[in-house]
């Protein structure tokens, strides 16, 4: 099998197997003001709605666009618990943290 090239696949709708999942490969086009369409079979393909939010990464050539979501509550507790065992493993007091998030925020700002 040869390497799979995108421009040589993106003449229509196509969906291949790739790497043990699915691909669904369309065409779009980038508007004057910089908006992009994801095509309706990707859309519901990954279950896409209105308002979802996305990771934009770009290198050379390719453009990616990763999905992101809000972790559930108990998904964030977890997240938390795990973050103050690694705090206090690394003998991290509650005024340094607040001193770190102070100086982000204030690098931020910039």
């Amino acid at each position: 099998m040869t390497d799979f090239h995108p421009s040589l696949y993106l003449t229509g709708k196509n969906i291949t197997e790739r790497m043990g999942f699915m691909e669904l490969l369309a065409t779009t086009r980038l508007s004057s003001k910089g908006q992009v369409v994801i095509p309706e079979d990707v859309r519901n393909s990954l279950k896409l709605k209105a308002g979802d939010q996305f990771v934009v990464i770009g290198r050379d050539d390719t453009v990616i666009l990763k999905t992101i979501s809000a972790p559930s509550i108990k998904e964030f507790s977890e997240m938390l618990d795990e973050a103050k065992k690694q705090a206090k493993t690394a003998g991290l007091k509650k005024t340094d943290i607040d001193r770190i998030i102070r100086e982000v925020r204030k690098r931020n700002r910039r």
